[in-house]
């Protein structure tokens, strides 16, 4: 073995060790650092171990990264560990990459999971769909990926393109799209009144701006009569968490909305503003496995506040506080640091929301993403069902809200 190598291995070990034992003097009790020396023991051990038996010299270097990665993508699918080379195309790509496909993408199973696809967008034009797996881009796998780099490849030039690899139970291989990148508008919220003065609006994503647009819906509506409201939040992924919270306040004169709270992170309650309030009406709020980050607050505070029914499939499941922390050797993790809770105090990445009316969006071919502990893999072949016309979470919303009223 080369002194070059026996050098790169010894600094690199030093360093992890280092890393290790200082985070655990600041950050844990005695107790945990026992735990934490076991594991330099055995991280130690492996090390040597491939060091002395490894078919052939290892790149320890590559070695090192690849744990790097896996140790901050084993915290939550928002943390990642971006290397120098990365870390300096994450910096390109967020000032020079203005389009991108329109897709809020996820992990799920260690892949990239499309969560929900804006409609009329680059994805949904290319035939990506939501709950579809993304295989790889470009060629490379995405279980090898984290987050912060499957998003920084997925932007770009406007009218730059990109090759996917995608995995849906209904196709036994993976289908190759190519996603012609564009700067993605969101649709404007639609309203419309429909039977019995049941006043409907559909949100698709949460961005600056779209609170108001929501309590201008709700006016318009009031003015046309409606005595009740369905807002439809399935598919909806994307967007600010203020915003979720500002939609929020439109349903709630009282009661907490969210909080913020991490290790190192001050709790930070979010309480409706009853001057911000401004109807009155039963409501119910439609969810799927589509519905992520700002939407899930707004369900999840009407729901626990008891301020109306939540219909349809358990959501996603996102919502935190991401911290970028620059490295000496120009590398920079992205730790999370925050979760946003709801009303009841559950982490809503962790629980996400679970409607107090479940019904399965039979709308959709394989019903969405699963969850994470379900069996699952990108390859898992499921039996094709026909796609159900009839939309049975709006039809379930509309029940419960004429039970609730008549009861009222």
């Amino acid at each position: 073995m080369s002194t070059k190598l026996k050098v790169t291995i010894l600094a690199s070990s030093l360093a992890i060790l280092l890393f290790t034992i200082v985070g655990g003097f600041v950050n844990v009790r005695a107790s945990s650092n026992e735990g934490a020396y076991r594991q330099l023991s055995v991280y130690s051990e492996v090390l040597s171990r491939i060091r002395m038996e490894y078919v052939e010299e290892p790149n320890i270097a590559g070695v090192t990264d690849g744990a790097l990665h896996g140790l901050l993508e084993s915290l939550d699918a928002n943390s990642s560990y971006l290397s120098a080379t990365e870390y300096k195309r994450y910096k390109a790509m967020k000032t020079d990459g203005k389009a991108d496909i329109g897709a809020t993408v996820s992990k799920r199973f260690g892949y990239a999971a499309v969560v929900a696809v804006i409609p009329g967008g680059p994805a949904d034009k290319a035939g990506v769909e939501n709950s579809d797996i993304i295989e790889s881009i470009e060629g490379k796998t995405t279980h090898e990926m984290s987050l912060a780099e499957i998003h920084g490849r997925l932007s770009g030039e406007v009218g730059s393109t990109i090759n996917v690899a995608v995995v849906r139970p209904r196709r036994a291989e993976p289908e190759k799209i190519v996603i012609t990148r564009d700067v993605v508008a969101i649709p404007p919220v639609s309203e419309k009144m429909l039977a019995n003065n049941v006043g409907y609006i559909q949100v698709d994503a949460f961005p600056e701006g779209k609170s108001q647009e929501i309590a201008s819906k709700i006016r318009d509506l009031q003015k046309q009569g409606a005595k009740k409201l369905v807002l439809d939040l399935r598919n909806s992924a994307g967007g600010a968490e203020s915003e979720g919270v500002a939609a929020a306040n439109l349903f709630l004169d009282h009661g907490t909305i969210t909080y913020l709270q991490g290790q190192k992170y001050a709790r930070q309650a979010f309480n409706a503003d009853p001057a911000k309030d401004i109807t009155k009406l039963p409501v119910a709020v439609l969810v799927n496995r589509g519905t992520a980050g700002p939407a899930e607050i707004v369900a999840a505070a009407i729901l626990e506040n008891a301020r109306g029914d939540v219909v349809g499939d358990k959501t996603f499941g996102d919502g935190s506080v991401q911290k970028l922390i620059e490295m000496q050797d120009n590398s920079a993790l992205i730790l999370s640091v925050a979760k946003y809770y709801s009303p009841s105090g559950k982490a809503i990445q962790d629980a996400a929301v679970t409607p107090n009316v479940l019904i399965a969006d039979t709308a959709e071919d394989d019903g969405g993403l699963p969850d994470e502990d379900q069996t699952a893999a990108p390859n898992e072949k499921k039996e094709v069902k026909p796609k159900n016309q009839e939309d049975d979470q709006l039809n379930k919303a509309l029940e419960v809200l004429k039970n609730r009223e008549s009861k009222g």
